[in-house]
């Protein structure tokens, strides 16, 4: 079955509207939707706010979303057509901790996707999606650090062409397939194709 991963290098980006829009365009894959988010210190995985508690069985939690008001992420992914939606939190640095869930989650899924970066130290999927703003100047460790596993980027069009990134260089997406985005439309028609194209490569694998 099929993985798609879609990261990004800061917050804001427009990787949820990537997610979602894909889930839309290619419904016949009756999507598990799934995103991670890592909280930083003092932050409690159990329900996001601040606290002392985020290690032991704080440290990582999973739920499923139900809501289709559209108000959240996950919710959004299942206003898209997604068969489910999963939000997995975890404390910064214990992603591997929820690891054997999100699999199990996975395994029984059929056609996943991730919205997420740090997953990629822990699986291999059909394709990873990187979504990159010249003028976001925030680049995420885990952005640069798995840079060079994306299969394709997905680019805010910049009229001067310049970026807002400092000592980070592009050169691991240099020669990968890149798809101009200007919002609101996150997904376009030549995405979608190759998209499509990869999932039907991964089909014959």
């Amino acid at each position: 079955m099929a993985l798609i991963v879609v990261g990004g290098h800061s917050r804001n980006l427009g990787k949820t509207s990537v997610v979602a829009g894909l889930i839309a365009a290619l419904a016949e894959y009756e999507w598990t939707a799934m995103k991670i988010t890592q909280y930083g210190h003092g932050i409690c995985s159990a329900d996001g706010h601040a606290c002392d508690c985020a290690t032991g069985e704080h440290s990582w939690a999973i739920a499923e979303e139900h809501d289709r008001s559209g108000k959240t992420d996950t919710s959004r992914f299942l206003v898209a057509g997604a068969r489910q939606s999963w939000w997995v939190r975890t404390e910064q640095g214990h992603l591997a901790e929820a690891m054997p869930r999100v699999r199990e989650i996975l395994a029984r899924s059929g056609h996943a996707i991730l919205e997420s970066n740090s997953i990629i130290k822990f699986v291999r999927p059909d394709l990873y999606l990187t979504v990159l703003d010249p003028a976001t100047p925030d680049f995420k460790k885990s952005a640069k650090e798995f840079l060079d596993r994306a299969d394709a980027v997905v680019l805010h069009a910049k009229d001067d062409g310049r970026n807002a990134w400092d000592n980070v260089s592009l050169k691991p997406v240099s020669l990968r397939p890149t798809f101009l985005i200007q919002p609101p439309e996150y997904v376009t028609a030549e995405l979608i194709q190759f998209v499509r194209a990869r999932l039907e490569l991964a089909a014959h694998r």
